[in-house]
């Protein structure tokens, strides 16, 4: 009876990490309101970084209270330019399954690699920005 027990959480286990979610973002960018971009545009996208971070993270956590106040950016480019790179072309992918073709081709990806924090999983941070035409660069979406 205990090898059966035994048996069932590992299989239960296995089961819950098959399965894999994601978050949503809690609305899409409307499309007639967004400004279009090019990757000329990626030190304009840097430096909004600078207001964008403190307001999509905050500081920290409790434990680590300032793990999200150094960042270095990996990757900042429209979804566009994400095409053929493994790493980042599944995030287009997403973006296009939350919110539509026309939308993600107007997005950006940001990866970034935050310095203070403990760990790969809580270093790792993934953002979608676009432009609005009235009031300039937005995070619409937070992966990590």
């Amino acid at each position: 009876m205990k090898k059966l027990y035994v048996l069932m959480v590992i299989i239960s286990l296995f089961t819950l990490v098959s399965f894999e979610t994601y978050a949503q973002p809690k609305k899409c960018p409307v499309l007639s309101e967004l400004e279009k971009t090019s990757l000329k545009d990626k030190k304009e996208v840097i430096e909004a970084l600078n207001t964008l971070i403190p307001k999509t993270y905050g500081t920290g956590l409790d434990d680590f209270p300032d793990m999200y106040t150094k960042w270095n950016v990996v990757t900042a480019k429209p979804f566009l330019n994400t095409v053929g790179n493994n790493e980042e072309e599944g995030y287009f992918g997403m973006a296009k399954t939350f919110c539509g073709k026309e939308i993600a081709e107007k997005s950006w990806l940001v990866r970034l690699d935050f310095t203070k924090a403990p760990g790969a999983d809580l270093a790792q941070g993934q953002i979608f920005l676009a432009k609005s035409k009235e009031k300039g660069w937005f995070v619409w979406f937070r992966y990590h």
